[in-house]
């Protein structure tokens, strides 16, 4: 059921891009907002995200912020629960544990804090990441160190769009995606 359903995701994942790009701009930019209008893609989108990996999750770790639309959608279609990891946290009171980490660069060169309240993930959950694009991987390896950090299992990360620059990482997280952005 899987493969019938990621085939017709995959072709509307297609269809949902653009590619937008002044003549000025030396790069273009994806917009993925036409992903979000198709009621059926949204639908469709949690379970083939779900279905990359045989391995199933106790809960789901999606990155602010389209990781934390998309990784919902997984979490629900699981049957599971889910954890936003949140970026530039900021404690309600001292009492509030988090567990943070510090990207390496990301696409923009940028290093960013994620976290999550400590009480969120159990040593002996089984965690999936999901998100919209993997390019450096430096979220993906940011969160497994925070699901590391709590004792639980890092599955691996479900991504849409696979753009990793270094494809060892497709291994070493491991990251799985419905497109390759050489196929876009």
């Amino acid at each position: 059921m899987h493969q019938q359903a990621g085939g017709g995701v995959r072709g509307r994942l297609r269809a949902g891009l653009r590619w937008r790009q002044d003549r000025v701009d030396r790069w273009a930019c994806a917009d993925l907002t036409g992903w979000w209008r198709d009621a059926e893609l949204l639908r469709d989108l949690g379970p083939a995200l779900a279905g990359l990996y045989d391995e199933t999750p106790t809960v789901v770790v999606g990155p602010v912020s389209r990781g934390a639309m998309i990784g919902a959608l997984t979490a629900a279609s699981l049957g599971v629960g889910f954890v936003e990891a949140r970026k530039e946290i900021a404690q309600a009171t001292d009492s509030d544990r988090w567990v943070c980490r510090t990207t390496g660069p990301d696409y923009r060169d940028r290093n960013l804090v994620f976290g999550f309240r400590r009480g969120l993930l159990q040593s002996g959950d089984r965690v999936l990441m999901v998100d919209d694009w993997a390019d450096t991987g430096a979220t993906a390896r940011t969160v497994r160190a925070l699901v590391e950090d709590c004792g639980a299992h890092f599955i691996g990360a479900a991504c849409i769009v696979d753009g990793l620059l270094d494809p060892r990482l497709r291994h070493d997280l491991p990251i799985r995606a419905l497109l390759d952005v050489r196929t876009l």
